[in-house]
């Protein structure tokens, strides 16, 4: 009973992420979808500010805490509607309450696997962990290519101390939510101007850029593993 106590909070956000996913919710959230409603949800934010970043806030906590796939399509939303500065600052903000809630979920599910009976693997990869935690935590945040939620899990799983992880959280995600909304408000941009999400995007810097940008994010364990072997 004690042992399903403790997954009970990981079980009921699993099968939050699924209910949602099923409902089709995030198809409300995509581009071509929210092209056609753009003016008037803009037009209901003016009127209602607070419970409209309060929505974001909340869409963005509930796609990290329960590891919704296509989490991305809330990040663009909110770069779409909200612009890229307050857009990206919402979204950041659910963000690190979601992965929160997703990191306490997960190692209350973990328990404490320090003991002396822990298998011989999971002592050498706590072990070579711990030895420099706060530049694996760093790496492990700032890297893309590693799943949001599967980061989240894992740090979880090595026992990561609670400030570094929302501190790393905070400031790693700060730098690809910060890319991936820039591009939802440039998308908002070209629709308000062309009515229409077409190939003529592909001609605009301001949604050239942010794209650069997540490919250039996207090479940074090679960059790193060039250093690294550069070094050795």
């Amino acid at each position: 009973m004690k042992r399903f106590r403790s997954l009970l909070p990981l079980i009921v956000l699993i099968a939050l992420g699924i209910a949602l996913l099923s409902s089709g919710v995030l198809n409300r959230l995509r581009p071509e979808t929210l092209a056609l409603e753009q003016a008037s949800l803009q037009a209901q934010i003016a009127l209602h500010p607070l419970l409209a970043s309060l929505a974001q806030i909340a869409a963005m906590t509930l796609a990290i805490a329960t590891g919704l796939p296509g989490m991305i399509v809330v990040v663009l939303a909110g770069g779409m509607l909200f612009g890229t500065v307050a857009g990206t600052f919402l979204t950041m903000i659910g963000v690190t309450l979601g992965a929160l809630v997703l990191f306490l979920a997960s190692r209350s599910a973990f328990g404490d696997h320090s003991g002396a009976d822990a298998p011989g693997l999971v002592t050498r990869l706590r072990g070579g962990y711990l030895a420099h935690p706060v530049s694996y935590t760093f790496f492990l945040r700032l890297v893309p290519f590693f799943p949001f939620g599967g980061v989240t899990v894992a740090l979880a799983w090595l026992r990561c101390p609670l400030w570094l992880f929302v501190t790393a959280t905070a400031i790693g995600g700060t730098v690809m939510i910060g890319v991936e909304t820039a591009l939802g408000a440039a998308l908002a941009r070209n629709i308000g101007e062309q009515q229409s999400i077409n190939s003529s995007l592909l001609h605009d810097p301001a949604v050239l850029l942010p794209l650069a940008g997540m490919g250039l994010l996207a090479l940074i364990p090679v960059l790193i593993n060039k250093l690294r072997g550069g070094g050795g």
